[in-house]
């Protein structure tokens, strides 16, 4: 019979490494998955080492065609059968879209919502044939509102925001649930990729990685939507309530300052 893992995408760094450390504490075997092997490799001994748990670094660039297939492929080769899938991967851009190379706009749409859905299209149909399994997407508060000078990052999670509350109920009674959670500010390397000045924010509107994979993976077996944090709580309360208009001149106006 093949292992039961949890595949955890973009599995190098920031919030996907912190849900690897906290997925395996809870005694998990584990895929991981990145482009930088180096980095998936390292964690994975480590985490073989801390926690007792199987971990199976396999490089790969979701973002390209056919990556997630190929990936999935390879975890079959392997006799892994995939229990939670963690769609974590993506990155974000920032600027004013007539600025941006749109090469790079595509390629964050690829990433940030293609991978997502095709991996949960192929691991998915089998998790509901057992009955049981866990996907969870990691999103972001970006996805409650439009977010002018970042424009695509925004609209992608908001894509991933309405096809997880669809999914969660399409999956009620299987066994299978969805989580998809949105995070407000993290310390990660994601500002600096993403050339998002920060340094204005206060320390108090931060919350780090591994608070809000600890708070994820605690949320991974009730189905529906998690914000992390009780003011971002309070912040994505406004952000539906409001006109689209109000919420995208508030955003522009914090964005301004950070581009």
């Amino acid at each position: 019979m093949a292992e039961q893992v949890v595949l955890v995408t973009g599995a190098s760094s920031g919030i996907g490494e912190a849900l690897a450390r906290r997925i395996a504490r809870d005694g998990h075997p584990l895929v991981l998955t990145a482009r930088r092997l180096d980095r998936l490799e390292a964690l994975a001994r480590e985490l073989e080492s801390a926690h007792g748990v199987h971990a199976v670094a396999i490089a790969s660039d979701l973002g390209q065609p056919g990556g997630p297939a190929a990936l999935v492929d390879e975890i079959a080769r392997r006799d892994l059968a995939v229990d939670w899938l963690v769609n974590n991967a993506g990155f974000g851009t920032a600027g004013r879209f007539d600025r941006l190379p749109v090469e790079r706009e595509l390629a964050e749409i690829r990433l940030n919502v293609k991978a997502p859905v095709e991996l949960t299209g192929r691991l998915l149909p089998a998790m509901v044939r057992r009955g049981r399994g866990v996907v969870m997407n990691v999103a972001s508060m970006a996805g409650f509102g439009p977010m002018p000078f970042s424009a695509t990052y925004a609209a992608t999670k908001a894509f991933l925001l309405s096809f997880s509350e669809a999914l969660a109920v399409e999956l009620s009674g299987t066994g299978v649930h969805l989580v998809c959670v949105c995070p407000g500010f993290t310390r990660t390397e994601f500002q600096e990729k993403a050339k998002i000045d920060v340094s204005a924010l206060p320390s108090f509107a931060w919350m780090s990685a591994e608070t809000v994979a600890d708070q994820a993976v605690r949320a991974a077996r009730k189905s529906g939507v998690l914000v992390n944090g009780t003011m971002n709580n309070l912040t994505t309360v406004f952000m539906r309530l409001a006109p689209r208009s109000l919420v995208a001149r508030v955003a522009a106006s914090g964005m301004r300052g950070q581009v």
